[in-house]
Parts: C-alpha cells; structure tokens; sequence
C-alpha cells in the first residue's frame, strides 16, 4: 500500500512537472511569436524608409546633374552676352537697338 502511494505522489509530479514544462514552452513560443509579429513591422517601416530614401537620393542626382549642366552653360559665351545684354544693357558697337514707344 505504501508502494502505491508513493507510485501516485511520482505520478502526480511527473504530471505537474510536465504542466510546467509545457506552460513555459508555450509562453516562450507565444513571446517569440509577438517578438516576431513587431520585428515584422519594423522591417516594413524600414523598407517603407528606404524607398523614400532612395527616391531622395534620385532627385538629388537629377538636381546636382541639372547643376552641373547650369555651370557648365555659365561657362559659354552665350551666357555672358545674355547677361550683358539683359542685366546691363550692352550691345555690339556695329548693332543697333529699336525701342518700343509706349
């Protein structure tokens, strides 16, 4: 009779002991499950950033080629005979202007 009652207090642990295992490998799984959910959305806040990013960085290209482009028309004789012409008013020696009588 003792045998028996200490086969049923073995068991009775063995059963306690396996709940606890088993309840905190489901709260483990359950904390990996809602780590894994945000970790999902911060990767797509991320992607989100990064083709913004990535759309900045292309219109900043086209700006600084738009750039290069304008420098580079600074540069040419045109540009400094439409300067003289339209901010001071120069013209040829040989040329000759007609005004408009308002």
């Amino acid at each position: 009779m003792a045998g028996r009652k200490i086969a049923r207090h073995k068991n009775h642990q063995n059963r306690f002991s396996m709940f606890l295992v088993t309840l905190v490998v489901v709260l483990i799984l359950v904390a990996a499950s809602v780590r894994g959910t945000e970790l999902k959305e911060k990767l797509e806040d991320y992607k989100a950033q990064e083709a913004q990013l990535d759309k900045q960085i292309e219109e900043e290209q086209k700006r600084a080629e738009e750039i290069e482009e304008y420098r580079k028309y600074t540069q040419t004789k045109k540009f400094v005979e439409e300067v003289a012409r339209e901010k001071l008013g120069l013209v040829y020696e040989d040329e000759v202007l007609f005004q408009q009588e308002d």
